[in-house]
């Protein structure tokens, strides 16, 4: 595959909701490049390469392949052929699968958007729109699905063309709101930057007037023209990909333009919206010259109506003289066997894949909307390397920048890849380990070869060696084919994108890692660990499953690399300072200049659902731990790492995700047989204040307040526990990557080496607790200002809190806050400790005293981190530290004895155990974890689907119909822990006509006590002493505490009054 030139790649993928048909529109691709049939086109499904995959009927993995066109020039330029490379990349719609939709679109410059036209805009529709918005793509609106409109709901053309102009405006509502929200953060960004020049004008001018009068900077809004899909400005192609026809409205703008006499341009502006040909005056009118006549859309009379007379004809009612006539009069070249046919989908996909070819028809929408790599490059490659700056002309400032951003290819431009993530490969597909078949040719050259050598063999038969030397090849080959055979291991390839120079097999680069920092030279301590040079031991087109290798790679285009393995993790950015590679001797100082790091991925699904692995033997444990390793290298979405316990846990995105992967480590990765627990599901503990409350643990004290202390009475405390106000918890839970970026500035502040991407690692230990992940709603600097509003809403003891916040937890990141309320005392504030870039100061066990302060603080962050209920963390508690008495003299004794160990160990656990009393003062309650769930469903199977949600103790949030159609959409909030096998038995019950898609939404109070017991005459008359109603909290918190280990409050013997026989 001669490489072409970069303006004449294109680089895309495809996005949308699963079961949408990405995978069926890529056939039509593929067998327009000949790579399969065209009978199969749509049945193949060819890069669902996986077993899993087309059993299922999903795409599960991201696959990419190159395919090249030629493409006729246009009638007003040169009439020569171009060569296109498409370098395309098709991705899963399943929410679990959500991470490969990121990999894929960062390395991509334009995105085929595919909608069903009858299901519409979906949630994962809107979550691959946002995606294409982040990434600076190029989205085409693909609206699939089109014969649905004919053959399912059979509307009339007029209807139909309704039904798409809604459906337009939903995907542009979309997108409008994504601008929306972009325009405000601008507005606000604008505004602050103005007030900072003004400040600074204020300090330099006496008056204020004259500092406004000299402020001449307005904003500058955006325009949201070019974001909307319409169909006249050609990102919008109607298609029915199962039966491989797909149009622009410019094909039939193309088509009508010498038969009505308009110019192309002008007629394709007017074949799509209220347009009309008036019939008398054969000319275009708008909907006001109508003046009451029934006249249909041109875009109905034009279009939608010959589609429809074909579908007419061939399927609805088949009518072979009507289809001979079509033929003729659209002048297709159709054998006569093929019109008898009895297949009338075949002879369908046959007339359409002649008049209005799919493959044609996206392929030029590429071309036309998607810009070329040094175009795009331009855009797309300033926001990736300056995310915080908003200006949009930003220019290079080295050679390295200018390479960047023009894609330049030539042998001395900077080398810069980006691995998205990696992907294993059994060694025996990798196209050097394959037998290769031989040609025709090669078989004959061989039979002669042979020939000649039994000749001279007759000829020489007295030398010893002839005979010795025939059986040498057989054994080479034998050797070759074990060695195949036994090749079963997995090879590590990284799927990357090159955006400058020309990468070659053999050359060395460097690796540099996301957490690199290109602000310090490469020798620094925090770099040397994060720049690794690698061999490129081998590079590859990917065709789907295909692997074919070359030796060298431009700019511009998307390839898999092999030499990474047990060097890169999940990303990197590949550098070399020309295509030659790396000098041998080189050092990385002098390379600094061709050093770039591009950045992490952003993860949009947190892991949720986690399960413990064993192996069934015993002593294959270290084959499980390696192939837990290689999992987690090879999917982006997965966490492994061993718990406290011990145990080996793995972290994946839902049901079917935790599926493949047990699959794959089965059968691919360890090949052990494993065994997996239940899944754990996370939990929150947390109370409130209810009616009907056990008196206070301490009589004439507020609720809450626990009094505790060491050993000896050496120190002594009071802790008073309260709910924290639902403002200020909602505040510090979406905003807590901005307090851990906060702490993690504050204990780093005499480290240079801070970095933003140490950001995504820190909400990736978020995401492995169970939090969900929220966009901040404020910036560091603002964070204090903004909980210092939200502590006055609260009102009451809330009022000026914030200087007297201690901590926050629990991992000093979370919904509890400890609060220092000792009178007469400066209170330890966290605010002012961050604001003086101050670590926290250590224990100074001096002789003098002790301060046990962070020892509180230890006891603090254990107890949110394992609450009292089922060991699970805490969430929306506030503990006021009220007095802490410590007797110095005993301690010094105990100083003496040197025995403080033993004092400091106890306040930590009397400190722990205080804050959880405190909890269970008040009325403590578990919180679920939540799934989102989004149903669509006919009207006839809706109530088992409500059955189904109901027995799972979900509930109903809204349903809506579709307009124009059965389908109703239903929203539904699940609890994570009842959610196991639900998508299956929603299938079953429904009988495939309802599937569910579940994202994980965050927690959810239980408003139930777990310690709940009959007590007053009513309920002690309604359900009994032994209250035969179910907790459902009790019964959650047991099987947490159950699979701990921990004690289980469970009677042995339930009815002992009651007479029992029990069966042999």
């Amino acid at each position: 595959m001669e490489a072409p030139d970069p303006a004449n790649v294109r680089i895309i993928t495809t996005l949308g909701h699963v079961d949408h048909g990405k995978t069926t529109l890529m056939d039509a691709l593929l067998a327009a490049n000949n790579i399969i049939s065209h009978r199969m086109a749509g049945k193949l499904r060819f890069l669902d390469s996986r077993e899993d995959e087309q059993e299922r009927g999903i795409t599960m993995e991201s696959s990419a392949v190159s395919l090249k066109f030629q493409v006729m020039g246009r009638p007003d330029e040169e009439r020569s052929t171009k060569t296109y490379v498409v370098n395309m990349i098709d991705t899963p719609g399943h929410v679990d699968f959500s991470s490969e939709v990121s990999t894929a679109s960062r390395l991509c410059d334009g995105a085929l958007v595919l909608v069903d036209v009858v299901e519409g805009v979906c949630t994962q529709t809107i979550a691959v729109l946002r995606q294409a918005w982040q990434d600076n793509l190029r989205p085409i609106l693909v609206i699939n699905k089109m014969d649905r409109l004919i053959t399912e709901l059979k509307l009339v053309p007029t209807e139909a063309y309704q039904h798409l102009s809604r459906l337009i405006e939903q995907v542009n509502a979309v997108m409008g709101s994504f601008f929306a929200s972009e325009l405000m953060e601008d507005d606000l960004r604008w505004r602050e930057e103005r007030d900072r020049r003004l400040a600074e004008k204020k300090e330099r001018l006496a008056d204020e007037a004259e500092a406004s009068i000299n402020d001449t900077d307005d904003f500058k809004e955006k325009d949201d023209e070019d974001i909307y899909f319409a169909p006249e400005r050609g990102n919008v192609v109607f298609a029915s990909a199962i039966d491989c026809w797909g149009f622009r409205v410019g094909n039939f703008a193309q088509l009508y333009s010498t038969k009505l006499g308009f110019k192309e341009a002008n007629l394709r502006r007017v074949l799509w919206g209220d347009f009309y040909l008036d019939p008398k005056t054969k000319k275009v009118i708008s909907q006001k010259h109508l003046r009451g006549r029934t006249l249909k859309p041109l875009f109905v009379q034009f279009v939608l109506e010959n589609i429809w007379a074909v579908y007419d004809a061939v399927v609805m009612n088949p009518n072979t003289e009507k289809v001979t006539k079509i033929v003729t009069a659209l002048n297709l070249k159709i054998l006569p066997r093929d019109l008898r046919s009895k297949d009338s989908r075949q002879l369908l996909s046959t007339i359409f894949t002649q008049w209005l070819s799919l493959s044609t028809c996206i392929i030029q929408a590429t071309i036309d909307v998607v810009p070329s790599p040094p175009v795009a490059q331009a855009i797309r490659i300033p926001k990736m390397l300056y995310p915080n700056v908003f200006d949009k002309n930003i220019q290079p400032k080295n050679k390295l920048e200018r390479d960047l951003f023009t894609s330049n290819f030539a042998p001395n431009a900077v080398v810069v890849a980006y691995v998205s993530k990696m992907f294993a490969v059994a060694a025996k597909e990798l196209p050097e380990n394959k037998k290769r078949v031989a040609t025709a040719d090669e078989l004959r050259q061989r039979a002669r070869d042979a020939k000649e050598a039994r000749d001279n063999s007759v000829l020489v038969s007295g030398t010893p060696d002839s005979p010795r030397a025939a059986p040498e090849s057989p054994r080479s080959m034998a050797l070759g084919e074990v060695l195949d055979v036994s090749e079963e291991s997995e090879i590590i390839l990284g799927f990357a994108r090159l955006y400058s120079g020309t990468i070659s097999t053999g050359s060395t680069i460097y690796c540099v890692l996301p957490k690199y920092n290109t602000s310090l030279p490469p020798n620094h301590a925090h770099n040397v660990a994060h720049l690794i040079p690698a061999k490129v031991e081998g590079l590859y087109v990917m065709m789907g499953r295909e692997l074919i290798p070359v030796d060298s790679v431009r700019a511009g285009n998307t390839f898999a690399i092999r030499g990474l393995g047990g060097k890169v993790y999940r990303n990197a950015t590949l550098c070399a300072p020309q295509s030659t590679g790396v000098p041998e001797s080189a050092d990385p100082v002098q390379m600094h200049d061709s050093l770039i790091n591009i950045g992490g991925v952003i993860r949009t699904v947190s892991p949720i659902v986690r399960v413990a692995l064993e192996p069934v033997v015993p002593s294959d444990m270290p084959k499980l731990v390696a192939g837990m390793k290689l999992l987690a290298q090879a999917d982006p979405c997965v966490e492994t790492f061993q718990q406290q316990t011990g145990e080996h846990v793995i972290l994946t995105a839902g049901e079917l995700h935790l599926e493949r992967c047990l699959k794959d480590l089965r059968e691919r990765f360890a090949r052990v047989e494993i065994q997996a627990s239940k899944p754990i599901v996370p939990f929150r503990e947390t109370a409130v204040k209810a009616q009907d409350m056990a008196p206070s643990k301490i009589p004439n004290a507020a609720r809450g307040t626990i009094k505790g202390a060491s050993t000896q009475n050496l120190v002594t405390f009071s802790i008073r526990s309260a709910p924290v106000p639902g403002i200020i918890l909602q505040f510090l839970l979406h905003n807590l990557t901005t307090l851990r970026a906060l702490q993690r500035d504050g204990q780093t502040s005499r480290d240079t080496s801070s970095n933003s991407i140490d950001i995504v690692s820190e909400s990736e230990l978020v995401g492995v607790q169970g939090d969900v992940l929220h966009t901040p709603s404020v910036r560091a600097d603002q964070f204090w200002n903004a909980l210092e509003e939200k502590c006055n809403e609260a009102g009451g003891e809330w009022v000026d809190i914030c200087d007297k916040i201690w901590s926050f937890g629990p991992h000093h990141a979370g919904g509890c806050i400890l609060i220092d309320y000792r009178k007469d005392m400066t209170p330890l504030s966290l605010r002012h400790r961050l604001s003086r870039n101050l670590i926290a100061q250590p224990t100074n066990t001096s002789n003098n005293n002790v301060d046990f302060t962070g020892y509180v603080e230890t006891g603090f962050q254990l107890a949110m981190f394992q609450g009292p209920l089922c060991a699970e963390p805490v969430e929306g508690m506030a503990y006021f530290v009220e007095s802490i008495d410590v007797d110095a003299d005993g301690v010094q004794k105990e100083i003496v004895q040197n025995r403080l160990s033993q004092v400091t160990g106890s306040v930590i656990s009397a400190v722990r155990d205080a804050c959880r009393n405190g909890l269970l003062d008040w009325s403590p309650r578990l919180m679920l974890a939540i799934y989102s769930c989004d149903i669509q469903a006919s009207t006839d199977v809706l109530g088992k689907v409500y059955g189904v949600v109901a027995k799972r103790r979900g509930r109903i949030v809204a349903e809506e119909m579709k307009e124009g159609t059965t389908f109703f959409t239903v929203s539904a909030l699940l609890p994570v822990v009842e959610s196991f096998g639900f998508a299956d038995e929603i299938r079953k019950r429904t009988s495939g006509a309802a599937s569910p898609q579940l994202i994980f939404s965050g927690y959810e109070l239980l408003d139930q006590d777990p310690f709940w017991i009959p007590t007053t005459e009513e309920e002690l008359e309604d359900l009994g002493e032994k209250a035969d109603r179910d907790n459902i909290a009790k019964g959650y918190m047991d099987s947490v505490r159950e699979r701990k280990g921990m004690f289980v409050d469970r009677k042995i013997v339930q009815f002992a009054e009651k007479q029992r026989t029990l069966k042999r």
